[in-house]
């Protein structure tokens, strides 16, 4: 049994997550900013803990990050203006990393996109998804700079489908807009699968909905794209 932390643990994919990890006898730390959630998140299986990300420091997340043998970030800030966007996904993002290395917590999972950081030159100064996309590069590149045991993952465009534990790996290079969407459900249970494979550290995983079971297509016998 493991102790996990979720950051954004009111969050579609989080709340798909975490009764998955509960399940198989997981301790699941579920970090919200709203105190209103803590009824959706407890019912999830997992303990609520209230701490707004955004204005958190790296300290003040160390402490809620100790002891756990995982954090993974599901967090964003879900649109709004630019300032809060990079304020979420990139600054607190990068500020959760270097807590977790505070508190010794080696392993960590990004919920990042199918592309990251390989899209802004499509993206003009005045695209509405280019703060999202430059904070998540961001974010991501500070990841695979640091010293922790990552994995990022890279799923195509989410819908709420029934998840069918099935999904194929690809080059993040094509646009995932030319690619099947990703169920949230299989989503989650990718991070499940991440958590459980040690041999996913280090790695990139790009994904979509389609017909590889989840343990075997992340395997590194498969060779997923790497950063």
């Amino acid at each position: 049994m493991s102790t996990y932390v979720i950051v954004g643990g009111h969050g579609k994919v989080a709340r798909l997550t975490e009764p998955l990890l509960t399940a198989r006898g997981d301790t699941v730390n579920a970090i919200i900013r709203d105190r209103a959630q803590v009824a959706d998140v407890a019912a999830c299986g997992a303990e609520p803990v209230v701490l707004d990300m955004q204005m958190a420091g790296v300290e003040e997340m160390a402490e809620v990050f100790r002891g756990a043998d995982a954090v993974v970030w599901s967090a964003g800030a879900g649109g709004g203006s630019p300032e809060r966007t990079y304020g979420v996904d990139r600054d607190a993002a990068m500020r959760s990393m270097d807590a977790a290395a505070l508190a010794h917590v080696d392993r960590y999972v990004m919920v990042s996109y199918w592309g990251a950081g390989r899209d802004l030159d499509r993206l003009g100064p005045s695209d509405g998804f280019r703060p999202y996309a430059e904070a998540k590069a961001a974010a991501d590149a500070h990841l695979r700079a640091s010293s922790l045991a990552w994995t990022i993952l890279g799923p195509t465009g989410l819908t709420m489908q029934d998840p069918s534990g099935l999904i194929d790996v690809g080059n993040p290079e094509e646009p995932y807009t030319a690619l099947p969407p990703t169920s949230r459900g299989n989503v989650a249970a990718v991070v499940v699968a991440v958590l459980a494979d040690d041999a996913t550290a280090g790695r990139t995983i790009s994904f979509h909905d389609g017909a590889t079971p989840i343990e075997r297509a992340i395997g590194a016998d498969r060779d997923p794209v790497r950063s």
